[in-house]
């Protein structure tokens, strides 16, 4: 059937490219190798046998028998004479049996002018021979491989002295052996040649076909142009992705760490990680025993790394049925995704959130007094009702839901600590500012304050809720230090009006009533939940605490465990340190207090009645 029009041939793959050219290289090789194995045999033979020829010439050239008869025949011209008559001198006997005995060629003794005076061929006695004899009848002896009357052949040519002188040249022995014998010497040695550059080339074959074997294995089936084609997509995504990926080999090296996976677990650009072993390498602890653990299954997991929390996924990757190859695990793939603004984000809504149930709660409060008043009205009471307002007026605005808040001179912290008291109270507790409580200045860092507070409030209202005491309370203090404050003979110093240097301290207290920790030593560890004795159920739990610790020493600062408290009540007391978070307030806010009013920032606030605890 003839192929359709326009069909082309399915080009050959490069595994079935690279195999022919092996079969060719090898083959070349074994061929070339076998020739030149041959020539220099065939030359080695033909040298040998030149040797042969030259051992035999000399041999014969110096019997006392040719050197007469040379002397005598060419005293009698030689050449003037009939073959026949040269055939029954006693040299062509003496010829005949030599060439017999050596296999030779033939075996030629000439007269001191070359006449020929012993030939195979008859016919050919007292005829020149057809070769340059001067050398040999000048005295030299000569060996080559040449063509003669008998075909081609190795010779030597030996001079023939007169009996009793090594001067007198009176003729020459020639002794050839044909070039044929040679070849066929050099038959019986090629064939081991031979039979080696067949082995070799059956070696070759097989060895080419176990690399292209690898070689498919390796690049899992796929052409050139695919690998080429597959570089430039992992670089392109590798570079574009916003996550981090890291790549570990089947056997635990690192493979692939992209440039957002080095900026999320800190490492250096010149950093050279690729291709060292997984737990020899810089990573943190968490990302090397996740890949250890990693499974189709594997939950993902959040860490805390530096001062980011992290989501890490790890994965296996295997490959199958790629163009006729099995199954391969090649390795691990680990995905680093930065859910610190997530974090953030989530901390400042649970903020705004609580901010606005205060807020609807004091909603609710005074809607209640314009009801109030609005029926004094309607009655026609308006004295009743201008009284009511006086004493609103007298009152102040509505009343924080939170005791000492006066002592918080940050509406932020006003507001923020009020919304956590509305919460607290929604759970039967009773959340209260502390009276060593003291804020002058102006929070600068929001985010790192109400992440701090806010883990901390909510540990101490979950332990107060829990605990097994009647009374469930939760005391926060605070207190900033404005390191910009110069107390010089008992009068203050203040910092030119206007000026936000956020250099002050705040320190925060928080402790609660409840059954306080059974294992100090674990509330910081990563993974680590106040919020529940089982299993991690949720994202971002366990994490609280380790963040606030590694905000906190972020900042030069530290959050620690005071107390571990006792079951019964009271419980755990929290102290934290958030150094460059407080600022002087400018003009037109609350002044500062005297040196007399300003407490030691040594003493740690605490509990009432309670020993505070470093």
């Amino acid at each position: 059937m003839d192929a359709a029009p326009g069909s082309r041939r399915p080009r050959l793959n490069f595994a079935g490219q690279t195999l022919l050219l092996q079969l060719a290289v090898v083959t070349l090789v074994a061929l070339v190798a076998a020739g030149v194995h041959g020539w220099l045999t065939y030359q080695r033979l033909g040298f040998e046998a030149q040797h042969r020829a030259l051992s035999v010439a000399r041999t014969l050239a110096t019997t006392e028998e040719v050197r007469a008869e040379a002397a005598r025949l060419t005293a009698a011209d030689a050449a003037a004479m009939r073959p026949a008559e040269l055939l029954d001198e006693p040299l062509v006997p003496l010829a005949h049996d030599v060439r017999a005995r050596t296999d030779a060629l033939f075996v030629v003794i000439t007269d001191d002018e070359g006449i020929r005076l012993t030939h195979p061929d008859a016919e050919r006695l007292g005829e020149r021979v057809s070769t340059d004899p001067s050398g040999p009848l000048s005295g030299e002896e000569v060996t080559n491989t040449t063509r003669g009357t008998l075909g081609l052949s190795a010779r030597a040519k030996v001079p023939i002295y007169a009996p009793g002188s090594q001067e007198t040249v009176v003729g020459e022995v020639s002794v050839g052996f044909a070039m044929d014998d040679v070849l066929q010497d050099l038959s019986s040695d090629i064939t081991p040649v031979a039979l080696t550059g067949v082995g070799a080339l059956g070696l070759g074959v097989v060895a080419s076909w176990l690399l292209v074997r690898r070689l498919r294995r390796l690049t899992l089936g796929l052409e050139p142009e695919d690998l080429t084609a597959l570089a430039q997509d992992q670089e392109a995504v590798l570079r574009g992705v916003d996550e981090g990926v890291i790549g570990v080999s089947a056997e635990g090296a690192l493979t692939v760490v992209n440039a957002e996976a080095r900026r999320l677990l800190d490492l250096a650009e010149d950093d050279e990680i690729v291709g060292h072993r997984l737990e020899d390498s810089p990573l943190p602890p968490s990302v090397v025993g996740l890949a250890a653990e990693a499974g189709p299954e594997t939950p993902s997991t959040e860490a805390v790394i530096g001062s980011r929390v992290l989501i890490l996924t790890a994965r296996p990757v295997r490959a199958g049925g790629l163009r006729g190859t099995g199954e391969q695990n090649l390795g691990t793939v680990i995905m680093l995704r930065d859910r610190t603004r997530m974090q953030a984000l989530t901390r400042q809504l649970q903020a705004v959130s609580s901010m606005t149930t205060a807020l609807r709660a004091q909603r609710h409060e005074f809607a209640n007094r314009l009801h109030t008043i609005a029926g004094l009205l309607g009655i026609g009471n308006h004295a009743e009702a201008e009284d009511y307002v006086g004493s609103l007026l007298a009152t102040g605005p509505l009343k924080s839901p939170v005791e000492q808040a006066e002592q918080l001179a940050d509406p932020y912290l006003q507001a923020f600590i009020g919304a956590k008291s509305v919460e607290a109270g929604e759970r039967g507790v009773h959340l209260h500012v502390g009276e060593a409580t003291l804020v002058r200045g102006r929070v600068e860092d929001p985010h790192d304050v109400t992440t701090v507070l806010g883990n901390l409030v909510d540990n101490a209202v979950h332990a107060a809720v829990h605990g097994a005491g009647p009374d469930r309370w939760v005391e926060v203090d605070l207190l900033d230090e404005l390191e910009d404050d110069v107390v010089e003979a008992g009068a203050e110093v203040d910092a030119e009006p206007g000026t936000d240097d956020p250099s002050g301290t705040l320190h925060l207290v928080v402790a609660d009533s409840g059954d306080g920790t059974a294992d100090p030593e674990a509330l910081f560890t990563e993974g680590y939940s106040t919020a529940t004795t089982g299993p991690l159920d949720a994202h971002g739990q366990g994490l609280g605490l380790s963040i606030c610790r590694q905000i906190a020493r972020d900042r030069g600062g530290d959050v620690w465990l005071a107390d571990p408290g006792r079951t019964g009540g009271p419980g755990a007391v929290f102290c934290a340190r958030l150094p460059g978070t407080m600022s002087r307030r400018g003009p037109g806010g609350r002044g500062h207090p005297t040196a007399a009013e300003h407490p030691d920032p040594s003493e740690t606030p605490g509990r009432p009645g309670e020993e505070q605890h470093e």
